[in-house]
């Protein structure tokens, strides 16, 4: 009987009977395990309805969905497991996986990592520092500053910020001396520079900063742009800004996780990581300019006066700075190595810069009939 006229019967043991005496080789091949979701908790060093909390957030959302479920980053805001400028530890210790804040933020651990964020940056603008931390050698000597201070921590430095104001104000400043003796509120660097021009100095975390000048804790202060500003409620305890400093002038943020974990990661979800800090650093570029803009134009609707700082105070800032970076290198070899590498970097990259881009002001002044605004008046409202 061949097995075309096999009775059904017949046929099912031969089918076990071929499955059985298969079985070894069936098991030999690897099993395909259903892909497990690798869960992140992140913390940000902002309060959760500020705009930098939603770029934190945006990072994770393009993580998840192009990670397809396989990799879930959850941000909580400030304060949620550790204060801010506590992160850093948190993340390195395991507590946290993973967080979202500015490298400024731990200068208090070394002051090179300041660089990052404060001071003028020889002339650059973010998106120059940050060619200079991918291109320059920037990203290779903050891991060997983080190893250094024993930091279990992957950063990614991404998002260019527009220069920072000077701050909010009682009242107008017009000279250098309007400084001396200011309860003045600024983290990094800065706090040096201000320091050096005169202030009494509180670097305050982001959501201290508008409560502390309402009790009268400060006279002025900075945070950082005008949506945040407006969000933190700057407008409800001052009326005046002082626009344009080199305090903060060419600062980016940063994105930190757990080294550990992060190595454990398999290479498809790293290089994932890799490029949703990329995209993430462009998109969060283009939404700074069309929400700042709108909240600028919104305040300037509601009676906010801003003013340009005087070229007077710019100029005594970079004094300052010299002095403040003359100490800094003479003692801190850390410090040297990586202003020198940002220096060599500017030298040649803002000579191209300031020879090629054309003078835009020029373009929207005469598109719009914009006078320069005088350096101690209220911006004429558009």
């Amino acid at each position: 009987m061949t097995q075309e006229t096999k009775s059904p019967a017949t046929r099912r043991k031969f089918l076990a009977g071929s499955a059985a005496a298969g079985g070894a080789a069936i098991t030999g091949f690897p099993m395909i395990a259903k892909a497990q979701t690798v869960n992140l908790r992140f913390q940000s060093t902002w309060p959760a309805k500020d705009i930098f909390h939603e770029y934190a957030n945006d990072f994770a959302k393009r993580v998840n969905d192009m990670s397809s479920g396989k990799l879930k980053i959850e941000v909580l805001p400030s304060g949620s497991v550790v204060r801010a400028f506590d992160l850093i530890d948190a993340v390195s210790k395991g507590t946290l996986d993973g967080g979202h804040g500015v490298v400024a933020y731990w200068f208090g651990k070394q002051k090179a990592v300041a660089l990052w964020g404060s001071g003028p940056a020889f002339g650059m603008d973010p998106n120059m520092v940050l060619a200079w931390h991918y291109y320059g050698g920037g990203r290779a000597l903050l891991e060997e500053l983080y190893k250094g201070l024993n930091l279990d921590v992957q950063s990614f430095v991404y998002g260019p910020m527009p220069t920072q104001p000077l701050g909010w104000f009682k009242k107008p400043v017009t000279k250098v001396e309007d400084l001396k003796g200011l309860k003045y509120r600024t983290v990094g660097l800065a706090v040096d520079l201000f320091t050096e021009m005169g202030a009494a100095v509180n670097p305050l975390p982001g959501a201290e900063i508008v409560p502390a000048i309402d009790r009268g804790l400060l006279d002025a202060a900075e945070f950082n742009n005008a949506s945040s500003d407006r969000t933190l409620g700057f407008p409800d305890v001052s009326k005046n800004c002082m626009l344009q400093s080199f305090h903060q002038a060419s600062e980016n943020f940063e994105i930190l996780f757990n080294k550990t974990k992060y190595n454990a990661l398999p290479s498809e979800l790293k290089a994932i990581i890799d490029n949703a800090v990329t995209a993430s650093s462009a998109d969060m570029s283009w939404k700074a300019i069309d929400r700042y803009s709108k909240d600028y134009a919104e305040m300037r609707a509601a009676k906010i006066n801003f003013y340009k700082t005087p070229d007077s105070i710019l100029r005594a800032q970079l004094a300052a700075w010299d002095k403040i970076v003359a100490k800094q290198t003479a003692e801190n070899p850390a410090f040297k190595k990586v202003y020198d590498s940002m220096r060599e970097f500017a030298a040649r990259t803002c000579r191209w810069q300031n020879d090629t881009l054309v003078d835009y002001k020029m373009a929207y002044n005469h598109f719009f009939s914009t006078p320069a605004r005088p350096a101690a008046a209220p911006a004429k409202k558009s």
